[in-house]
């Protein structure tokens, strides 16, 4: 058995080169320089792994109390928000349009027009100091102390003003030259009126667009009664024109007039003409105010239609709060 030949520093023998250096050798067993025993290396234990040293760890950050958003997001809500005041603005701005617009300026809102006429706004003309009302309780003929001039109603928008009855006096000829007389009717009337304590005329007169014709007068007494009595004895009003018109051909009372709930005071006699029309279609009306009787005239060429009602009424109603 050979022996393991050891990376030891110990002394070893010569090993022999030839065969003839191997008899020399004594036959017993080769001698050989014994090596002292040695002790067996244990076995080297693998290596322990070091165990890494924990790496310092930076003090967590606290979190922002609310995520910052991305700079695009941020774009957006700025766009959107600008977006939104600018439409809040402009709705706000149609919402005012609108309230402070008329109806009928306003597209899809507009109504209908029933026909009135456009007044301008009225107002009573100032009195002279402590006279009174025509129908105060310390009033008892019922006299109008303002001038019959400023009572009159004024012509409707697009109108075309009466050069001769410009809201000024007129005579009582003018006046009758609205009745269908012969002279000896015309010339008893005009006694009637001088006898009646007439005072004054006032008139005015307009054209509308639609070719309606319009004529107010307004005559002053001395007091109601005296007004009573003219349209009672000289004007034989009743339900019918009574004394008739130039250019009416017959009336009778307007069924479609009714002052119930409109407050006034005056006494109003609404007629319209009936068929067979004349030239024209005439709407007459009296209004028995105290001391003052009004009359009314709407006319209207046949060949450009009847004469309307609704402004005629309205005429009416204006014309007697201006009296009252």
């Amino acid at each position: 058995m050979t022996e393991q030949i050891t990376d030891s520093p110990a002394e070893t023998a010569a090993v022999p080169s030839t065969a003839t250096e191997t008899a020399a050798v004594p036959s017993t067993a080769t001698k050989t320089t014994a090596v002292p025993p040695t002790e067996e290396a244990a076995p080297a234990e693998p290596p322990q792994p070091v165990p890494a040293q924990p790496q310092p760890q930076p003090a967590p950050e606290e979190p922002p109390l609310t995520p910052r958003p991305p700079r695009r997001a941020l774009r957006a809500v700025a766009r959107w928000t600008v977006a939104v005041l600018v439409f809040a603005g402009l709705g706000g701005g149609i919402a005012y349009g609108i309230s402070d617009a008329e109806r009928q300026d306003v597209p899809g809102l507009a109504t209908k027009s029933d026909g009135r006429w456009q007044y301008p706004k009225l107002s009573l003309p100032a009195l002279p100091a402590d006279a009174p009302r025509p129908f105060s309780g310390n009033n008892a003929g019922e006299i109008h102390h303002a001038d019959s001039r400023a009572l009159l109603l004024p012509a409707p928008a697009g109108a075309v003003a009466d050069k001769k009855l410009n809201g000024g006096w007129v005579s009582e000829e003018r006046f009758l030259s609205e009745y269908e007389l012969d002279d000896d009717e015309r010339s008893d009337l005009l006694v009637a009126l001088r006898d009646a304590g007439l005072r004054h005329i006032a008139a005015r007169g307009w054209t509308m667009p639609d070719g309606t014709s319009s004529r107010v007068y307004l005559l002053t007494f001395p007091s109601t009664a005296f007004t009573d009595a003219f349209v009672a004895d000289e004007l034989d009003q009743g339900l019918e024109f009574g004394v008739p018109l130039k250019n009416g051909s017959g009336g009778r009372l307007d069924e479609g007039w009714t002052q119930e709930g409109a407050g006034l005071e005056a006494s109003v006699y609404a007629y319209e003409e009936i068929e067979p029309y004349g030239s024209v279609q005439t709407r007459q009306a009296y209004i028995r105010a105290g001391d003052t009787l009004a009359l009314v005239l709407h006319e209207k060429p046949v060949k450009k239609g009847r004469a309307a009602a609704v402004p005629f009424h309205q005429t009416l109603i204006l014309q007697d709060q201006l009296l009252n």
